[in-house]
């Protein structure tokens, strides 16, 4: 092809695919009508799939690029979809719906997560922000801080403590978003674990704090005894059916919520009794809930539990009786009544490593024993007395 210059503007002339072409370039500018000539050449010699074509058609005049596409059958490229929020939560949603199904996760985490979900879904309305590319780190970082506003207006707030986990489902949604290629990068992240804090984490009642609640427990009396000699979480108690407890061997066996492991659970006297009277004054099916909620007779649910526990708690004059605390008593129980950590953990149905540094601090006993390996002298070191004393100096020595 060549450059033909008619009037002001430059055009190419030449042959392609045997048809003879004038083609006008749209520029008065000799360099440029150079270069796009170069590049039409260039974009003809390497056929449809030239990365050139998006360029000329922003440069050529409309019926110039329509021509050449033509003669070179070349098609456009579809935009590329930009993903937005709604989609994501819809596959995120379908998501752990099968996770559900394969036994993978316990309704109560979907809660959990779409807990989250609602959350963020309303500070993406009130920032009017829907596509996931909009959505940075900063705009994460905002988003910390609105919730966490939200989260200190209710009224147990317990200082914030649920923003962790929100951050948490959030870094796992977006996540999700990347393997489904909605994303590159997670623009969410990660404060510590949730949990993983130094100020707020096991919180065991005192022995004499233990003793009030069980003074005004009153309606809430089985409840309390399951709580403080089993050390189920929540979620576990308020499932736990008649079936599961075999009064016979004074056992209570049950697949946990949360982890899936199964926990065998010897039952103490107290319960036991309690147990008993409220089997035989129920006479109830095997797959009946053990805890009702008073009054209506209908079984305790997880936040209707968490109420009451708070309600105890206050009528005991202690603050925050949240029903985590009495699993966090059972385990330091546990270990000042000279169980192992091991032990522990097989009946709480968690790992060795989280009972050891989450509840071994609280308890003086296992400090003690450690005190005294130190300072027996049977170690790499010799430190008893008499090896210590020879091996001082004389003043004779010294002169």
């Amino acid at each position: 092809m060549k450059l033909e210059q008619r009037g002001k503007r430059y055009r190419a002339i030449g042959t392609v695919d045997g048809r003879f072409l004038r083609l006008s370039l749209g520029t008065s500018n000799y360099s440029a009508a150079s270069t796009t000539k170069s590049r039409i050449e260039r974009a003809l010699a390497e056929g449809k799939d030239s990365s050139l074509w998006p360029e000329l058609k922003i440069i050529l005049p409309p019926q110039t690029f329509r021509m050449l596409a033509t003669i070179i059958n070349y098609c456009e490229a579809a935009p590329a979809k930009i993903a937005a929020w709604a989609e994501l939560e819809t596959s995120f949603t379908v998501e752990i719906s099968q996770r559900i199904i394969l036994g993978k996760m316990a309704d109560s985490t979907r809660e959990r997560y779409q807990q989250t979900m609602r959350a963020f879904s309303a500070f993406l309305a009130a920032e009017n922000v829907s596509a996931l590319l909009a959505m940075n780190r900063a705009f994460i970082e905002r988003f910390k801080v609105w919730r966490l506003g939200k989260i200190a207006e209710k009224k147990f707030s317990r200082g914030g403590r649920g923003l962790a986990l929100d951050v948490a489902i959030l870094h796992r949604i977006f996540a999700f978003a990347i393997e489904c290629e909605m994303l590159e990068k997670n623009p969410v992240r990660l404060d510590g674990r949730p949990g993983d804090s130094a100020e707020h984490g096991a919180q065991p009642f005192t022995g004499d704090q233990l003793t009030k609640l069980r003074q005004v427990a009153g309606e809430d009396l089985l409840s309390y005894l399951l709580l403080r000699w089993t050390g189920l979480r929540g979620s576990d108690a308020v499932r736990l059916t008649f079936e599961e407890i075999d009064f016979q061997a004074r056992e209570i066996s049950r697949l946990t919520q949360k982890r899936k492991k199964r926990v065998v659970l010897p039952i103490a006297q107290e319960l036991l009794f309690a147990l008993e009277a409220e089997r035989d004054k129920r006479m109830p099916q095997p797959w009946d809930r053990v805890l009702l909620n008073p009054g209506s007779g209908l079984a305790m649910s997880r936040p209707r539990l968490y109420e009451r526990m708070l309600a105890l708690g206050r009528r005991a004059g202690i603050s925050d009786a949240h029903p985590h605390r009495y699993r966090d008593s059972f385990a330091v129980d546990m270990l000042h009544r000279g169980a192992t950590p091991y032990d522990v953990a097989k009946c709480l149905g968690d790992t060795v490593a989280t009972i050891e540094e989450h509840y071994a601090p609280f308890v003086k006993e296992l400090r003690d024993r450690a005190r005294r390996f130190m300072e027996n002298g049977e170690g790499l070191e010799k430190t008893d007395c008499t090896i210590s004393a020879q091996s001082q100096p004389t003043n004779k020595t010294l002169q």
